[in-house]
């Protein structure tokens, strides 16, 4: 699939520090880029609501906000799972 890196995700990695948990995402993201559907990706759960497109991706104590959309993936947010559903989605 196709993946879009939304402006304000490289903000929000860009704020962290932790190398085992920037290795953990790039590799989540590499597994968004060679899944042949949304199925393949792993902890992914649709956001429930008026969102069609809306999905998270867990990844340990933090969440993966993206838009699903003509088979591109747009990676939006990455913050805590306390903070996703105030940031995400917009």
């Amino acid at each position: 699939m196709k993946v879009v890196f939304l402006k304000i995700f490289k903000e929000d990695i860009g704020k962290f520090k932790d190398e085992k948990l920037k290795a953990e995402l790039k590799q989540v993201i590499i597994d968004i880029k060679n899944a042949k559907n949304l199925q393949n990706i792993e902890n992914l759960n649709k956001i429930k609501g008026y969102y069609s497109m809306t999905y998270r991706v867990k990844i340990g104590e933090y969440r993966l906000g993206l838009y699903f959309q003509n088979n591109v993936v747009y990676l939006t947010r990455f913050v805590k799972k306390e903070d996703v559903y105030k940031v995400f989605p917009d």
